[in-house]
């Protein structure tokens, strides 16, 4: 395995923990995320893994529904990313995304695999779970947080209905690293 991979791997093994400790009757709690719930959080990673097979010509492959078992959704999807990280040819495939040209690998530690950090946390927060995340995480993530394009602020700017990030919110100089990462996000670490 590369990085990459092992960075995707200890990042799904984390959501994944998430996705199981929720409890039956908070799948329709509210997250950070607006107009989301705790499934809806699911949901959106499991279509994010869907949206990385594209560029290869892959679909996803049979799955549990997400209203039925989430858990079992996302695993099928996890499944499937894998098997590309797998693959030394795909990995290294080229192709245009938003972002610019990336290869697959880099496009999946970018998106996906980031993303699954960051929504990792609205669903904990959803659910009243530890929202930690792992400090070696928020410091690889705040360079580029620094850096998000304002037109990655801008709903619908990338299609109808797509919001990549909400609106910057202001958190103290002071506060912790996480908190600041989480404000230029788009989320109220103290919401």
């Amino acid at each position: 395995m590369n990085a990459i991979a092992d960075r995707y791997r200890v990042r799904a093994d984390a959501f994944e923990s998430k996705v199981a400790a929720v409890g039956a009757g908070q799948w329709e709690n509210r997250s950070p995320c607006e107009e989301w719930n705790a499934r809806d959080v699911v949901g959106h990673i499991v279509d994010m893994h869907g949206v990385i097979l594209r560029p290869l010509g892959r679909e996803s492959g049979t799955a549990p529904s997400l209203k039925e078992d989430p858990l079992g959704a996302f695993r099928a999807a996890r499944a499937d990313v894998e098997a590309v990280l797998a693959d030394p040819v795909l990995m290294a495939t080229d192709h245009e995304t938003p972002a610019g040209k990336m290869t697959v690998e880099q496009h999946i530690d970018q998106v996906v695999s980031a993303d699954m950090v960051v929504h990792g946390w609205d669903l904990a927060r959803a659910t009243g779970q530890d929202d930690t995340i792992d400090p070696e995480e928020v410091a690889r993530m705040w360079p580029g947080a620094q850096e998000i394009p304002e037109q990655m602020r801008i709903p619908g700017a990338f299609g109808p209905g797509i919001v990549v990030f909400g609106p910057e919110v202001k958190v103290p100089e002071d506060a912790p690293l996480q908190d600041r990462l989480l404000g230029l996000l788009g989320r109220d670490p103290d919401a």
